[in-house]
């Protein structure tokens, strides 16, 4: 994996959860690469599993864990699994989250025809489903605060480590159509600066990035059509987007790197970064 630049993280560990997926796997091949022995959580072992297999074919220490972020008894399995293997954890890395249909509204405003409910395609926000608002509120929260119970007491016995949440762009302005999402994403930033005090004390840092648009698997269909032309959604997006892209996962590493290595971040804490090509800075005139 070509970095952007290198640290030291030789006789770390480091768990990151939502490991499988498209931006949380870019980050476990970064920190292996940086000398890190890295256990690779996910839902789906198997995808765990994939992320574990090109790292090792790259030359770097890893380990599938499957694990649910929502199952307390499943972290503490996969706790003794890593702690068995590589030692207690020096990084967590809390990348778990998503959305759900359930909790997403058809249109970006509500009109007064849409009061009548006759369209059967269109979901308002009276027709959101409390079960999938809980859903995604647990999975974005949840998924961070029980990892977090979970790793840190280790951590904090240990000292000099890190917690790295996954925020968004949308804690800082809600998009239309996601008010699960967005909310949920605001509750972590929120937990990141409560924790960041909270561990103050005991030597744990806590920091978190907030990723713009980036294609996903998550997200594609909303951003592409089947031909690979862009949505409308996606128009929008860009036009209010300075640098007039969307992010690819290699910008995403640079800030990683730096917010996990002490040496570079030792006096960070409690921030939520942006990574969004300029997007929550500009107003849209």
């Amino acid at each position: 994996m070509k970095l952007p630049f290198n640290i030291d993280l030789s006789g770390k560990t480091a768990l990151v959860t939502g490991g499988g997926g498209v931006l949380c796997s870019e980050f476990a091949k970064a920190l292996a690469a940086c000398g890190a022995k890295v256990a690779v959580c996910d839902l789906r072992e198997d995808a765990a599993q994939k992320v574990v297999d090109e790292i090792v074919a790259d030359g770097g220490t890893a380990m599938a864990v499957a694990a649910n972020v929502l199952d307390k008894a499943s972290l503490e399995a996969a706790r003794e699994a890593i702690t068995a293997k590589f030692g207690t954890v020096d990084i967590l890395l809390n990348g778990a989250g998503g959305n759900n249909p359930k909790g997403t509204t058809t249109k970006e405003y509500l009109f007064p025809e849409d009061l009548e409910g006759t369209a059967e395609d269109v979901k308002t926000f009276f027709d959101l489903d409390p079960d999938g608002i809980g859903f995604v509120f647990n999975l974005n929260f949840l998924g961070t605060l029980l990892p977090t119970q979970v790793f840190a007491k280790d951590m904090a016995k240990k000292g000099d480590t890190v917690i790295l949440n996954v925020s968004s762009m949308n804690a800082f302005s809600p998009l239309t159509k996601i008010p699960a999402y967005s909310g949920a994403k605001a509750a972590v930033s929120n937990f990141t600066q409560w924790l960041a005090v909270h561990f103050s004390k005991v030597g744990i840092r806590v920091n978190a990035i907030a990723p713009g648009f980036f294609a996903t698997n998550q997200n594609r269909a909303l951003l592409f059509n089947p031909d690979g032309s862009l949505t409308p959604r996606s128009d929008k997006i860009l036009s209010h987007t300075p640098m007039g892209r969307f992010g690819e996962t290699d910008d995403l590493i640079g800030t990683l790197l730096w917010l996990v290595d002490n040496k570079a971040s030792g006096f960070v804490n409690g921030v939520v970064v942006p990574v969004d090509g300029g997007f929550a800075a500009y107003s849209g005139v």
